[in-house]
Parts: structure tokens; C-alpha cells; sequence
């Protein structure tokens, strides 16, 4: 070890210099014929010795740059152990901040159904005394018949007095429902209230949840199993023809169609056309687009996203002339559904208004409901654009060119479904950024498995 070494480092000289000072002394006292020999062996020792000197040097410099950068190694643990401990700290704060939001909108929540029950109690009694009201107001009518009558004849004392105090709790029963109906309307106006309350909770609920997930998945929480669903592909699906010309999925509905397929549609004003209808949620929706494999290429030309591609029974694109055909008839929700690859289901609603083919089938949406943070701009015009047709180049950059595939792009944001097709093993960040993402503005990626988009009017018997 190294206190060794030391140690030989330090007796070798002394041993040394031993032996010179017998050599020298010999020399004195006899002169032999070996004398130069014995100086030559001499100062090979001293070299030696020098060179285990610097060697030894060398040694002890080696270990202090050791011991140094040990120092350094033990240092940044230190830091790495006290910035892991910050973040366990944070990450405590985040979740009880969470369980916090949770509890308030649960008590909102109970507070809202309160006053819902209350307003409806109210409203039951308004109806109540309008109904005393009318009764009143014919026995005014009544009155004021004898009143008239009376004009010509005397009435009595008696009389009188049931004519005042009839009008005095006329009088009292209006002053009464005028009280009841400026209550009920400041009812309607805490219950507004707190329906907006409860929606930016749940708004905050959903962004908590989703800055904790780990990368390319949702949260298991606040799924809907029972209302979203995604099919596998159908080889077995067939296209069913409906007696007569239905403007759309919900028409069929209304007339009795409760199964899923391809169906034949013909909007007031267009040529008929197949769609393919679902039926769920107590009616039937119209699905403008379907990815579940990747099997279907949708980095496609402007012309053929205005026509549609794909097959109807597995991935497609219905196409942006059929969807404004079908839109232009009413007002509809836009229904997207989103499954990532641990199999965790979103939706989102909007309602929404798609412009026609003169203004490049022009998007401008408004969050209704949803169980993911929105990735859409809201209250902006967004215009369709493929690779080949990109009116609204940003900074010389194309966004479908770039992201690939058609879509209503708003400064090149990276959300677009209809992306390339994109599987966990991808590594590059250059190909994640042109995949099948939904991405908040404050969020990170979100990789998909399965996207569909649906549509269905917001009076869901305005097609009988």
C-alpha cells in the first residue's frame, strides 16, 4: 500500500548514502585496481534513488488529485440528493393542491344539485300561485262586473267591504309572485354561477392530471368506458340501404336504424352519398374520420381531402365537401375521441361551424364538454390546408408539408390527427413531431393509438 511505498522511499536514500560513505572511506585507506568500478556502481544507485524519489512524488500528487476528485463526486450527490428531495416536496404540494380542487368541486357540485332542487320547488310554487292568479283575476273580472252594476245601485256597507279586502289580497297575491320570480331569477344567476366554477375546476382537475402523466399517455382517471368506444376494423360490414332519402345518420336513427354500418345519406341540396353511422349515446352520430392501425396513408392532396378517401369499415377520411354538406343543414357538435397506447380513452366536444369550399372549409370551434385539456383554438378561424394547398404560410414554413397531412393548422401547433402514424418504438424527435399527437398549448406530447372525429346536430329530433 501506499504507506509502504513511502516508508522504501525514505530508508532507500538513507541506505545509500550508508554505502557511499563505505565505499569512500575504503578508497582512503587502500587504493585497489576496482576503484572507478565502485564509483560507477555508486552513481547508478543515486540515479535510482532520484528516480524513486520522483516516482514517489509522482504518487503522492496522484493521490491528492484522487482524494479531489472524490470531494468533487461527493459534492454533487449532495446536490443531486437535495434537488431530489425539492421535488419530492413539490410534487406532495401538487397532489394535495389536486385533492383540494377535488373536494371544492365536489362540494360545488352538491351545492349546485341544492339549488337546482330548490328552483324546482320554487318553480312549482310560482306555477301554483299563477294558477291562484288566473282564479283571482276571474273573480276580479267577476267584481268588477257588480262594481259596474253597483254604479247604479247603492251598495251596501257589507259589500264594500268584501270589494276592498277581495282587492287587498289581489293586491298582496301580486306583490307575492313578484318576489318569487325576482328570487327565482337570482337562482338562475347563482346556479350560471356556479356552473362556471365547476367547468374551470374540472378544466384545472384535468391540466394537474395530465402535468403527472409520463410521456405519450393520458390519465386513467375520468375515462368513459361506456361512452366512447373504438372498433376494431370490420371485414364483415356491410352497407345498408334506408327506404327513402335521409339528410343524415340521425334521421335514420329517428326512423328506427339502431345498428352501426355504412348507410346511405342525401342532404337537403347535395347528391347522395355512403357514410358510416354509430349508433350510441341514445342516437346515432355521423363519423367524418376513423384511424385505428396506421393501415391508411393520410398524407394526402388537397383534392382528395375535399373528396374523401379510405374504407368506410376500417380508416378513412369522409371529406370536407360531404362533412359541409351535412353541417350546412344545422347547428352540430364535433365529437373527438383519442386512445393512447396503454388504452386510457378521451373525448372532447365542441360546437363548431365549417364554412364552405370559398372559404378554404373554414373551422371555428367552442368548448362544450370533455375529459382532456383543449388543443384547439377557440372563437378563431382556422382554414383546412394540405402540402399542396397551403393558403397561410407562416414565416416561409409550411405547416402540412412539415407536419404532413391535411388539417385546420393555427401557427403550425403539432397537434393534428391527421398526421403521420406514429408507434412508441419511434425515437426521433424530428418524426414524433409530424406523428398522430393531440397537443395543449401548456402540455407536452400526447402519442395516439386510435382517433375518431363524429358528428351529430344539437337537437338530436331536428330530422324526423
Amino acid at each position: 500500500n501506499m504507506k509502504i511505498i513511502l516508508a522504501f522511499l525514505f530508508v532507500a536514500p538513507l541506505a545509500l548514502s550508508a554505502s557511499a560513505d563505505k565505499d569512500y572511506s575504503s578508497f582512503d585507506s587502500a587504493a585497489s585496481p576496482e576503484t572507478k568500478s565502485r564509483f560507477a556502481m555508486l552513481d547508478d544507485v543515486r540515479i535510482l534513488a532520484n528516480g524513486l524519489l520522483q516516482l514517489g512524488h509522482g504518487l503522492k500528487d496522484f493521490v491528492h488529485k484522487t482524494k479531489g476528485q472524490m470531494n468533487d463526486i461527493f459534492q454533487k450527490l449532495y446536490i443531486f440528493d437535495r434537488s431530489f428531495y425539492e421535488l419530492s416536496l413539490q410534487t406532495s404540494e401538487i397532489k394535495e393542491e389536486e385533492e383540494q380542487l377535488r373536494q371544492t368541486t365536489a362540494r360545488l357540485q352538491i351545492n349546485n344539485e341544492e339549488i337546482k332542487n330548490l328552483s324546482q320547488e320554487m318553480n312549482s310554487k310560482i306555477e301554483d300561485l299563477i294558477q291562484n292568479k288566473i282564479q283571482l283575476q276571474e273573480k276580479v273580472w267577476g267584481l268588477e262586473d257588480k262594481v259596474t252594476k253597483l254604479a247604479i245601485i247603492q251598495p251596501s256597507v257589507q259589500e264594500t267591504k268584501e270589494i276592498s279586502s277581495l282587492k287587498a289580497f289581489v293586491e298582496q297575491q301580486d306583490n307575492h309572485i313578484k318576489q318569487l320570480l325576482r328570487i327565482v331569477e337570482d337562482q338562475h344567476v347563482q346556479l350560471d354561477r356556479q356552473h362556471n366554477q365547476i367547468m374551470e375546476l374540472e378544466d384545472k382537475l384535468n391540466h394537474i392530471e395530465l402535468q403527472e402523466l409520463a410521456e405519450n399517455s393520458f390519465a386513467e382517471e375520468q375515462t368513459e368506458p361506456e361512452a366512447i368506444s373504438f372498433p376494431v376494423r370490420n371485414a364483415t360490414a356491410v352497407t345498408y340501404q334506408s327506404d327513402g332519402a335521409a339528410p343524415d345518420c340521425t334521421a335514420l336513427y329517428n326512423r328506427g336504424v339502431r345498428s352501426s354500418g355504412v348507410y346511405t345519406i342525401k342532404p337537403n341540396g347535395s347528391e347522395s352519398f355512403d357514410v358510416y353511422c354509430e349508433m350510441k349515446f341514445g342516437g346515432s352520430w355521423t363519423v367524418i374520420q376513423n384511424r385505428v392501425d396506421g393501415s391508411l396513408d393520410f398524407n394526402q392532396t388537397w383534392d382528395t381531402y375535399t373528396s374523401g378517401f379510405g374504407d368506410l369499415n376500417e380508416e378513412f377520411w369522409l371529406g370536407l365537401n360531404k362533412t359541409h354538406s351535412i353541417t350546412k343543414q344545422g347547428d352540430y357538435i364535433l365529437r373527438i375521441e383519442l386512445q393512447d397506447w396503454k388504452d386510457n380513452k378521451r373525448y372532447i366536444d365542441y360546437a363548431f361551424r365549417l364554412g364552405g369550399p370559398e372559404t378554404d372549409y373554414t373551422l371555428q370551434l367552442s368548448r362544450v364538454s370533455g375529459s382532456i385539456p383543449n388543443a384547439l383554438p377557440e372563437q378563431t378561424e382556422l382554414r383546412f390546408s394540405t402540402a399542396d394547398h397551403d393558403t397561410d404560410i407562416i414565416n416561409d414554413f409550411n405547416c402540412p408539408e412539415n407536419y404532413l397531412g391535411g388539417w385546420w393548422h393555427s401557427e403550425c401547433e403539432e397537434t393534428n390527427l391527421n398526421g403521420k402514424y406514429v408507434t412508441p418504438r419511434s425515437k426521433g424527435r424530428l418524426d414524433r413531431r409530424k406523428g398522430l399527437y393531440w397537443k395543449p398549448k401548456k402540455g407536452r406530447y400526447y402519442l395516439l393509438k386510435s382517433t375518431k372525429i363524429m358528428i351529430h346536430p344539437t337537437d338530436l329530433k331536428s330530422f324526423d
